[in-house]
């Protein structure tokens, strides 16, 4: 009788466990990667706090194709495989038809959270009804920007915003400020290493990233002051690499490149993942309030961010190793600050 009463809390807790492994839930997150980074702390407390087997995202595949397996997503799904775009339309219109494709992307999840849409948009009800045309399910839609009045971090915004809608009971949850979002491997590192080595870096010295670029031209530090600090670096020894993108490569002229492959070693265009190995290299990784420099941070590197116009209380990067720079106001085309210089150059040393 015993040995019977064993075997059947064995199958009922593996039916439990096969029940919670079932329960998934999904973030639509048509943003960039710096707000894919920052949705990271909500998607870790969904699968804690309901107790989730899974959680994908769905969203632009260069800015998420990075996650699984290095943070708490489990899948991801490019925001171009879905059509999306139909639940914009008038609620009175709206319709699916039999075995409609849209509803089969939804039928897996049992919570679909969404940064497209507003609540009480035509998008959200539609949304709404496709999702339970398959089976029940929580829908929840959060804005991706707070108003200009809220001064907490964006992904505590987030996440109470989560709670205060979905029902759960009110939580002490708060943000860790010193996590790490994203764990690489060594695979990420050996290809931080051949990249490095194929433009002849030394390995054996402290590499600095610089990644003077960002969505915005107000947010950036002038190039000129990026450049200046790249030569005060190379002067005490240390190995500097610029990481261009494609907008930097677009908004800088032909003679601010030349003259940043004067200054230091320089890598152009390169994948997301071949991104992640890079900065994985690096000792300190200096930007902007850009994608990267949110990216540096998540990896636990020490990271320097200049902040312009952005409010470094609700956007400063997550990670054990950040410090945040006020850039003072400076607009493209100052005179090198001196005085923010040499507070990097402290740091960095240090």
């Amino acid at each position: 009788m015993q040995e019977d009463n064993n075997i059947l809390n064995l199958l009922k807790e593996k039916g439990a466990e096969a029940a919670r492994v079932a329960r998934r839930g999904v973030i639509l997150q048509p943003g960039a990667i710096g707000d894919c980074v920052l949705t990271l702390p909500l998607a870790e407390f969904m699968k804690e706090a309901l107790g989730l087997g899974g959680i994908d995202i769905i969203g632009h595949s260069e800015y998420i194709g990075i996650l699984p397996g290095r943070t708490c997503v489990d899948g991801i799904r490019s925001i171009d495989s879905v059509d999306l775009h139909r639940l914009f339309a008038e609620t009175q219109v709206f319709d699916l038809a039999d075995r409609d494709p849209l509803v089969n992307a939804f039928s897996d999840y049992a919570w679909v959270v969404t940064f497209l849409g507003e609540p009480g948009s035509n998008f959200e009800q539609n949304l709404i009804f496709t999702v339970n045309c398959s089976h029940s399910a929580e829908v929840i839609t959060l804005f991706l920007k707070p108003s200009q009045e809220f001064s907490t971090h964006i992904s505590e915004f987030y996440t109470q915003e989560f709670i205060a809608q979905s029902g759960l009971s009110p939580q002490s949850w708060r943000l860790r400020p010193d996590a790490v979002l994203i764990r690489v491997s060594q695979a990420d590192v050996n290809r931080g290493r051949e990249l490095l080595k194929e433009i002849e870096v030394d390995l054996s010295a402290k590499l600095v990233v610089i990644q003077p670029g960002s969505g915005g031209l107000e947010k950036c530090w002038p190039v000129e002051n990026f450049l200046s600090l790249a030569v005060e670096l190379d002067s005490k020894g240390t190995e500097v690499v610029f990481l261009l993108g494609p907008a930097e490569l677009g908004r800088f002229s032909d003679a601010t490149i030349k003259e940043i492959n004067s200054v230091a070693k320089c890598l152009t265009e390169l994948s997301l993942t071949d991104v992640l190995g890079l900065l994985s290299c690096a000792e300190g990784v200096v930007g902007n309030d850009s994608g990267i420099t949110h990216l540096a941070a998540a990896l636990g590197v020490r990271t320097l961010a200049v902040f312009g116009s952005t409010n470094p209380d609700v956007y400063r990067p997550i990670g054990p190793d950040v410090t945040v720079f006020a850039s003072r106001g400076e607009g493209s085309g100052k005179k090198p600050s001196t005085t923010l210089q040499q507070e990097l150059l402290r740091v960095l040393m240090a």
